[in-house]
């Protein structure tokens, strides 16, 4: 423990708020992992399932399948075959972009987050090495010609620690950000493709 806070004592205050950072950029991470897992974002089979039912005509067995389901895409699909039965066409499709779009924003919650954590992490250690470099070189200009060079070296060395810790915290909350966006995306994907199923085949079977 002495010696982590040696190491962080040594990158100044910019060091200890990219060790801020990273404690928060894990949680974020393992937040958002449990929550997208909790929220069902990984799994389609059930809801697959029941488009499948709605599209041969068996609709009670497709809304009783997803009667107790919870993940997002069950949300959308559910809303979906619901309206259909009880709401005009144009009014169905606009209360299930609607349920979409929000789900969409619960499952985006956090990203903001992490993406300005990736932003500003290397600006925080890029300034702390200038303000590192600074007093490195004041110390040099106060010493003369008595500077040694081995002290000049160990103050550049100390002001480079943050670009790195900054970066070292900045990589992995760019690829974390990068896989939930692609969640995300994937999601809407989806819910595109099962509502479009869903009233597509019954704009087929009110035309027949």
């Amino acid at each position: 423990m002495t010696d982590t806070i040696d190491f962080l004592n040594r990158g100044g205050p910019a060091l200890w708020v990219i060790a801020g950072l990273s404690v928060v950029t894990l949680g974020l991470i393992l937040w958002k992992i449990w929550s997208l897992s909790r929220q069902g974002a990984w799994r389609r089979q059930a809801t697959e399932t029941a488009v499948t039912l709605w599209q041969s005509g068996h609709i009670d067995t497709a809304l009783q399948g997803l009667a107790a389901r919870t993940g997002v895409r069950a949300q959308v699909v559910r809303t979906a075959m619901q309206t259909h039965q009880s709401l005009a066409a144009e009014a169905a499709l606009a209360e299930t972009s609607r349920v979409a779009r929000r789900v969409l924003m619960d499952t985006g919650s956090g990203l903001r987050a992490l993406d300005l954590i990736a932003t500003i992490a290397p600006l925080v250690g890029l300034l702390g090495t200038v303000l590192g470099m600074i007093d490195a070189f004041q110390a040099l200009q106060d010493s003369g010609a008595r500077a040694d060079p081995a002290a000049l070296a160990g103050g550049i060395w100390q002001a480079l620690l943050t670009t790195a810790a900054g970066m070292a915290v900045a990589i992995p909350a760019s690829m974390a950000l990068s896989w939930f966006d692609s969640v995300n995306d994937r999601l809407a994907h989806d819910f595109e493709d099962l509502t479009t199923r869903v009233f597509s085949h019954s704009q087929a079977t009110h035309d027949a």
